[in-house]
Protein backbone atom coordinates (compact mmCIF):
# COMPACT_ATOMS: atom_id res chain seq x y z
CA UNK A 1 0.00 0.00 0.00
CA UNK A 2 1.30 3.23 -1.05
CA UNK A 3 0.51 6.78 1.46
CA UNK A 4 0.82 10.01 0.30
CA UNK A 5 0.45 13.17 1.97
CA UNK A 6 -0.43 16.04 -0.26
CA UNK A 7 -1.97 19.35 -0.28
CA UNK A 8 -4.75 20.76 -2.33
CA UNK A 9 -5.33 24.21 -1.92
CA UNK A 10 -3.37 24.58 1.11
CA UNK A 11 -5.20 21.77 3.32
CA UNK A 12 -3.18 19.11 4.02
CA UNK A 13 -4.24 15.36 3.97
CA UNK A 14 -3.18 11.99 3.28
CA UNK A 15 -4.32 9.48 1.08
CA UNK A 16 -3.55 5.80 -0.38
CA UNK A 17 -2.56 5.57 -3.85
CA UNK A 18 -5.02 3.59 -6.33
CA UNK A 19 -2.24 2.85 -9.11
CA UNK A 20 -5.15 1.56 -11.77
CA UNK A 21 -6.89 5.25 -11.95
CA UNK A 22 -3.98 7.24 -10.66
CA UNK A 23 -6.19 8.72 -7.92
CA UNK A 24 -6.00 8.71 -4.02
CA UNK A 25 -8.44 7.63 -1.42
CA UNK A 26 -8.45 10.41 0.87
CA UNK A 27 -7.96 9.21 4.50
CA UNK A 28 -9.49 10.63 7.62
CA UNK A 29 -6.32 11.62 9.41
CA UNK A 30 -2.53 10.32 9.80
CA UNK A 31 -2.45 6.87 8.90
CA UNK A 32 0.25 6.29 11.46
CA UNK A 33 -1.84 7.19 14.24
CA UNK A 34 -5.62 7.19 13.31
CA UNK A 35 -5.31 4.36 10.64
CA UNK A 36 -6.88 4.09 7.44
CA UNK A 37 -10.52 5.22 7.85
CA UNK A 38 -11.51 6.64 4.60
CA UNK A 39 -13.82 10.09 3.88
CA UNK A 40 -15.41 8.53 0.74
CA UNK A 41 -13.29 10.74 -1.25
CA UNK A 42 -10.93 10.37 -3.83
CA UNK A 43 -8.75 12.82 -5.87
CA UNK A 44 -6.33 12.66 -8.84
CA UNK A 45 -3.11 12.43 -8.14
CA UNK A 46 -2.35 14.85 -10.81
CA UNK A 47 -4.36 17.42 -9.35
CA UNK A 48 -2.25 17.34 -5.75
CA UNK A 49 0.91 18.78 -4.96
CA UNK A 50 2.57 15.85 -3.03
CA UNK A 51 4.68 16.62 0.26
CA UNK A 52 7.18 14.72 1.74
CA UNK A 53 5.64 11.90 2.96
CA UNK A 54 6.36 12.02 6.81
CA UNK A 55 7.91 15.03 8.74
CA UNK A 56 9.62 12.94 11.51
CA UNK A 57 8.66 13.36 15.07
CA UNK A 58 12.11 14.13 16.50
CA UNK A 59 14.95 13.30 14.09
CA UNK A 60 16.60 11.54 10.76
CA UNK A 61 19.07 8.51 11.27
CA UNK A 62 21.55 8.78 8.98
CA UNK A 63 23.71 5.31 8.57
CA UNK A 64 27.34 6.28 6.93
CA UNK A 65 29.66 4.10 4.64
CA UNK A 66 26.74 1.30 5.10
CA UNK A 67 28.14 0.12 1.05
CA UNK A 68 31.77 -0.98 0.79
CA UNK A 69 31.83 0.85 -2.66
CA UNK A 70 30.89 3.98 -1.43
CA UNK A 71 33.71 3.53 1.15
CA UNK A 72 35.60 3.48 -1.67
CA UNK A 73 34.98 5.98 -3.07
CA UNK A 74 35.30 8.36 -0.17
CA UNK A 75 39.15 6.39 0.90
CA UNK A 76 37.56 5.04 4.15
CA UNK A 77 37.68 1.70 5.37
CA UNK A 78 34.25 0.71 5.73
CA UNK A 79 32.19 -0.20 9.68
CA UNK A 80 32.52 -3.95 10.17
CA UNK A 81 31.19 -4.13 13.95
CA UNK A 82 28.44 -1.66 14.15
CA UNK A 83 26.63 0.96 11.56
CA UNK A 84 28.35 4.28 11.68
CA UNK A 85 25.20 6.37 12.55
CA UNK A 86 24.66 10.17 12.45
CA UNK A 87 21.81 12.62 12.92
CA UNK A 88 20.19 14.82 10.03
CA UNK A 89 17.52 17.81 11.78
CA UNK A 90 14.20 17.19 10.68
CA UNK A 91 14.36 20.65 9.68
CA UNK A 92 16.62 19.76 6.59
CA UNK A 93 13.32 17.77 5.41
CA UNK A 94 11.94 18.79 1.70
CA UNK A 95 8.92 16.84 -0.22
CA UNK A 96 8.68 15.78 -3.83
CA UNK A 97 9.68 18.30 -5.97
CA UNK A 98 10.91 21.48 -3.51
CA UNK A 99 13.77 22.87 -4.47
CA UNK A 100 17.42 21.89 -2.81
CA UNK A 101 18.77 25.14 -1.97
CA UNK A 102 22.20 24.87 -2.05
CA UNK A 103 24.12 27.16 0.21
CA UNK A 104 26.92 29.70 -0.42
CA UNK A 105 30.22 27.31 0.42
CA UNK A 106 33.21 26.04 -1.51
CA UNK A 107 33.42 22.78 -2.79
CA UNK A 108 31.01 19.98 -4.01
CA UNK A 109 27.62 19.75 -3.30
CA UNK A 110 26.53 16.20 -3.75
CA UNK A 111 23.70 13.50 -3.54
CA UNK A 112 23.33 10.40 -1.73
CA UNK A 113 20.07 8.23 -3.15
CA UNK A 114 18.76 5.92 -0.62
CA UNK A 115 16.26 3.30 1.22
CA UNK A 116 14.73 5.49 4.03
CA UNK A 117 12.81 3.66 6.96
CA UNK A 118 9.70 5.33 8.61
CA UNK A 119 9.58 4.24 12.23
CA UNK A 120 5.90 3.35 12.97
CA UNK A 121 5.98 3.35 17.05
CA UNK A 122 8.01 4.31 19.53
CA UNK A 123 11.25 1.54 19.39
CA UNK A 124 13.77 1.47 22.12
CA UNK A 125 16.14 -1.46 22.37
CA UNK A 126 14.37 -3.52 19.70
CA UNK A 127 16.31 -6.92 18.92
CA UNK A 128 16.75 -7.56 15.04
CA UNK A 129 14.85 -10.05 15.17
CA UNK A 130 11.45 -7.37 16.11
CA UNK A 131 12.20 -4.77 14.23
CA UNK A 132 9.45 -5.40 11.42
CA UNK A 133 7.47 -4.89 14.43
CA UNK A 134 8.10 -0.70 14.64
CA UNK A 135 8.30 -0.51 11.24
CA UNK A 136 5.43 1.88 9.42
CA UNK A 137 7.00 1.20 5.70
CA UNK A 138 9.55 2.81 3.43
CA UNK A 139 10.00 5.72 1.50
CA UNK A 140 13.02 7.21 -0.65
CA UNK A 141 15.76 10.07 0.79
CA UNK A 142 18.20 11.99 -0.30
CA UNK A 143 20.75 12.30 1.99
CA UNK A 144 22.38 15.85 0.06
CA UNK A 145 25.85 16.66 2.08
CA UNK A 146 28.45 19.79 1.18
CA UNK A 147 31.25 17.19 0.88
CA UNK A 148 34.22 19.33 1.05
CA UNK A 149 32.84 20.36 4.33
CA UNK A 150 32.46 16.73 5.66
CA UNK A 151 36.39 16.52 4.87
CA UNK A 152 36.89 20.12 6.36
CA UNK A 153 35.33 19.93 9.71
CA UNK A 154 36.24 16.50 10.49
CA UNK A 155 32.42 15.54 11.53
CA UNK A 156 29.24 15.94 9.41
CA UNK A 157 26.77 17.33 11.05
CA UNK A 158 26.72 21.03 8.88
CA UNK A 159 27.53 19.26 5.87
CA UNK A 160 24.20 17.22 5.83
CA UNK A 161 22.13 19.30 7.97
CA UNK A 162 21.41 21.94 6.08
CA UNK A 163 17.66 23.13 5.54
CA UNK A 164 16.29 21.53 2.34
CA UNK A 165 19.30 18.79 2.75
CA UNK A 166 16.49 15.78 3.14
CA UNK A 167 14.12 15.43 0.88
CA UNK A 168 11.65 12.29 0.83
CA UNK A 169 9.20 10.74 -1.05
CA UNK A 170 7.32 10.77 -3.20
CA UNK A 171 4.89 8.10 -0.83
CA UNK A 172 5.53 5.40 1.42
CA UNK A 173 5.14 2.02 0.78
CA UNK A 174 3.70 -0.12 3.83
CA UNK A 175 4.62 -3.77 2.40
CA UNK A 176 7.73 -4.07 0.96
CA UNK A 177 10.76 -6.62 1.36
CA UNK A 178 14.20 -4.29 1.75
CA UNK A 179 16.64 -7.05 1.03
CA UNK A 180 16.80 -6.44 -2.52
CA UNK A 181 16.05 -2.91 -4.10
CA UNK A 182 17.63 -1.40 -7.00
CA UNK A 183 18.69 2.19 -6.13
CA UNK A 184 19.24 4.13 -8.92
CA UNK A 185 20.40 8.26 -9.34
CA UNK A 186 20.26 10.38 -12.28
CA UNK A 187 20.67 14.34 -12.38
CA UNK A 188 19.11 15.62 -15.58
CA UNK A 189 18.50 11.79 -16.77
CA UNK A 190 22.18 11.08 -16.82
CA UNK A 191 22.71 7.74 -14.63
CA UNK A 192 24.96 8.68 -11.80
CA UNK A 193 24.88 6.09 -8.77
CA UNK A 194 23.49 2.02 -8.54
CA UNK A 195 22.94 -0.61 -6.14
CA UNK A 196 21.17 -2.59 -4.66
CA UNK A 197 20.21 -3.01 -0.80
CA UNK A 198 21.52 -6.60 -1.04
CA UNK A 199 24.73 -4.96 -1.05
CA UNK A 200 24.23 -3.24 2.19
CA UNK A 201 26.90 -4.28 5.14
CA UNK A 202 24.26 -4.15 7.91
CA UNK A 203 20.90 -4.10 7.15
CA UNK A 204 17.15 -3.10 8.02
CA UNK A 205 16.72 -5.09 11.22
CA UNK A 206 20.45 -4.44 11.69
CA UNK A 207 20.15 -0.97 11.99
CA UNK A 208 16.96 -0.78 13.97
CA UNK A 209 18.71 -2.84 16.77
CA UNK A 210 21.55 -0.94 17.12
CA UNK A 211 20.15 2.52 16.53
CA UNK A 212 16.90 2.11 19.21
CA UNK A 213 20.00 1.26 21.40
CA UNK A 214 21.29 4.62 21.10
CA UNK A 215 18.55 6.59 20.89
CA UNK A 216 14.76 5.37 21.08
CA UNK A 217 12.87 6.05 18.15
CA UNK A 218 9.84 7.72 17.85
CA UNK A 219 7.10 7.12 15.33
CA UNK A 220 8.05 9.27 12.26
CA UNK A 221 11.29 9.28 13.02
CA UNK A 222 13.28 8.01 9.54
CA UNK A 223 16.18 5.67 9.45
CA UNK A 224 18.17 6.84 5.93
CA UNK A 225 19.98 3.48 4.81
CA UNK A 226 23.44 4.67 3.16
CA UNK A 227 23.80 5.18 -0.54
CA UNK A 228 25.54 2.76 -3.11
CA UNK A 229 28.86 4.15 -5.11
CA UNK A 230 28.64 6.49 -8.22
CA UNK A 231 29.96 10.28 -9.13
CA UNK A 232 27.37 12.42 -6.92
CA UNK A 233 27.77 15.83 -7.77
CA UNK A 234 25.13 18.44 -8.69
CA UNK A 235 24.81 22.36 -9.50
CA UNK A 236 22.11 24.88 -9.79
CA UNK A 237 19.55 24.56 -12.75
CA UNK A 238 20.02 20.37 -11.86
CA UNK A 239 17.21 17.82 -10.67
CA UNK A 240 18.50 14.76 -9.11
CA UNK A 241 16.29 12.04 -9.55
CA UNK A 242 16.12 8.71 -7.27
CA UNK A 243 14.27 5.23 -8.25
CA UNK A 244 14.01 2.38 -5.82
CA UNK A 245 12.21 -0.94 -6.69
CA UNK A 246 8.61 -0.69 -5.56
CA UNK A 247 8.26 2.65 -4.30
CA UNK A 248 8.67 4.76 -7.13
CA UNK A 249 11.07 8.03 -8.35
CA UNK A 250 11.95 11.60 -5.81
CA UNK A 251 12.46 13.95 -7.79
CA UNK A 252 14.12 17.38 -7.24
CA UNK A 253 15.57 20.26 -8.68
CA UNK A 254 18.72 22.91 -7.52
CA UNK A 255 18.80 26.12 -6.74
CA UNK A 256 21.78 28.57 -5.15
CA UNK A 257 20.27 29.78 -1.83
CA UNK A 258 19.10 33.15 -2.17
Amino acid sequence: MKVARFSVGGDVSFGILDEESDELVVLAGDPMFAGYKTTGQRVPLASVKLLAPVIPRSKVVCVGLNFASHSDDLGQEAPQDHPLIFLKPNTSVIGPGEPIRIPPVEGRIVHEGELAVVIGRIAKQVPAERADEVIFGYTIGNDVSARDQMLADGQWARAKGYDTFCPLGPVIETELDPSGLDIRTYVDGEPRRSGNTSDMIFSVPDVIAFASDVWTLLPGDVILMGTPSGPGGFEHGQTVDITIDGIGTLSNPALNRD
